[in-house]
């Protein structure tokens, strides 16, 4: 082939058509991962200026224009974010082809007086959820209950929550009026995960967690642990390093021993093929037909002495 000719001939490069069949040649890369926290609504532009028309379930299920998400609004405490927090929002994301994702984080004060206690101060569960990546803004202080003023304000389309009644500040269900509105989108709960569950954990194995805090360098009284408990937990922290040490050393006793076996079983072994070895030898030397037998010729190798017997006989 000339240059002339090889100078057209198809290019051995391979190439892929993508999903719109434009070809590539090489591969386009994809960032899954946000790089940035989601902002807080107070962060962004009013919506109060704009007409607060909802789409439908069925409008929004089509799918809406890119520049007219459906948004779409869930609460929650958040405390101590944990991964069944994470797959309620990401079924929140996904229920719509394009969905604005608002969540509603309740603050210390509301959540003490409804609920009890948490873990987290309310800072922490803001900041815990600006950082989930289904999430695209953050309500802060949000109610507890929904009044109509806030998801207008929001411009709200439908509110994400499991389909379990939650009955709070004197009502059986404080999503009700959602539910009759027709707002309601439901998702489902991660069994097994739970701010409630994980706080049963520690306290389970309380024992646990607070000497490995101690030994991490933790005070008595920065884990509110008495005097007398402190010298406690330090003394069962001695014993069982004693228990440790003790089970190492019958472990590697065991392993001394077993290897010490092992070696044994191999000395008998090769004591025996030595010994049949040996055995062996000796016979091919003073054995009936062996080279130092007094009766063996060892130039006729036995043949001479053979016939000597036979004459004799005879």
């Amino acid at each position: 082939m000339d240059a002339h000719a090889s100078s057209h001939a198809p290019s051995r490069k391979r190439k892929r058509d993508d999903s719109n069949g434009e070809t590539m040649g090489r591969y386009k890369h994809h960032t899954v991962a946000l790089r940035d926290p989601a902002p807080y609504a107070i962060q962004l532009n009013s919506l109060e200026d704009q007409p607060y028309e909802r789409v439908s379930m069925k409008e929004a299920r089509r799918g809406t224009p890119p520049d007219r998400p459906v948004r779409v609004y869930a609460d929650g405490i958040f405390d101590m974010f944990h991964s069944g927090h994470a797959r309620a929002l990401m079924q929140a994301k996904g229920l719509f082809p394009n969905t604005h994702l608002i969540v509603g984080v309740c603050s210390d004060d509301l959540t003490h007086k409804l609920k009890g206690f948490t873990v987290m101060n309310e800072e922490e569960r803001y900041d815990a959820v600006t950082h989930c990546r289904y999430v695209d803004e953050v309500v802060r202080n949000a109610p507890w209950t929904l009044t109509q003023d806030f998801l207008t304000k929001h411009r709200i389309d439908f509110v994400a929550h499991d389909d379990i009644p939650y009955s709070s500040a004197g009502s059986d269900d404080v999503y009700k009026h959602i539910k009759e509105a027709g707002m309601f989108a439901p998702t489902q709960r991660t069994e097994g995960i739970s701010t409630s569950d994980i706080i049963t954990r520690i306290v389970r194995d309380y024992d646990v967690y607070v000497r490995r805090n101690l030994q991490r360098g933790y005070t008595a009284k920065e884990l509110n642990v008495s005097f007398i408990n402190e010298k406690k937990y330090h003394l069962q922290e001695r014993v069982d390093k004693v228990k440790q040490t003790v089970r190492d050393v019958e472990e590697k006793s065991k392993e001394f021993v077993q290897k010490v076996e092992e070696k044994s079983i191999d000395l008998i072994q090769k004591w025996e093929e030595k010994s049949r070895e040996f055995i062996g030898n000796f016979l091919q030397m003073f054995g009936p037909e062996g080279a130092l037998h007094p009766e063996y010729d060892i130039t006729t190798h036995g043949q001479n002495i053979s016939k000597d017997k036979e004459d004799d006989e005879d």
